[in-house]
């Protein structure tokens, strides 16, 4: 119903996209998480003390199992607005993309220019349990980037492009974790 909302008129069911985006912050004071270890033993796992990030725009599209992602310095309107520009080139032609996000003040400012094959359907007020690209980061902390140490900026940037190239790059790894019943045309 929502989705009948934001899609124009003209557009036919088949011709939906849903998508799903969020940003993550990745930096030198990361996540700490659970790592293997012998039974009897406490690991230490080192905990950088510097303040260095780089941000995750991430938007992923289930039911086609594809993913954009950028890397940005910080996050904010401007920057938002190149990751539409860059989710608008990966929809199929003559499709338009519903992209569900949460109600950040960069992502319903009326100042963004939206691509013609593009709408944004925001999500209630404190709800991220309702977009899985919340799972995305987790994967991604989990698997590519907690309990490490960056040495730079460019080394945060690098690693947060390989751990998204690795993640997006499994067959079926969007859809499979991505997926919601309620989310389906």
């Amino acid at each position: 119903e929502k989705v009948a909302e934001a899609v124009p008129e003209d557009v036919l069911p088949e011709n939906i996209e849903i998508w799903f985006q969020d940003e993550a912050r990745v930096g030198q004071r990361g996540s700490v998480t659970r790592i293997w270890a012998r039974r009897g033993t406490r690991p230490r796992v080192i905990r950088q003390q510097q303040f260095e990030y780089a941000y995750i725009f991430g938007a992923v599209c289930p039911m086609k199992d594809r993913a954009v992602g950028l890397v940005m310095p910080s996050i904010g309107m401007d920057y938002m607005q190149y990751h539409l520009d860059e989710i608008a080139k990966h929809i199929e032609p003559g499709n338009h993309a519903v992209i569900v996000l949460d109600r950040a003040a960069w992502h319903t400012t009326k100042k963004l220019r939206l691509p013609k094959n593009l709408s944004l359907l925001p999500l209630p007020a404190a709800s991220p349990e309702l977009n899985p690209t919340e799972q995305v980061w987790q994967v991604l902390r989990d698997r590519y980037l907690a309990n490490r140490c960056f040495e730079s900026y460019d080394h945060i940037v690098e690693s947060c492009c390989d751990a998204w190239n690795a993640f997006t790059s499994g067959e079926g790894a969007i859809r499979q974790l991505c997926s919601r019943d309620w989310a389906k045309k």
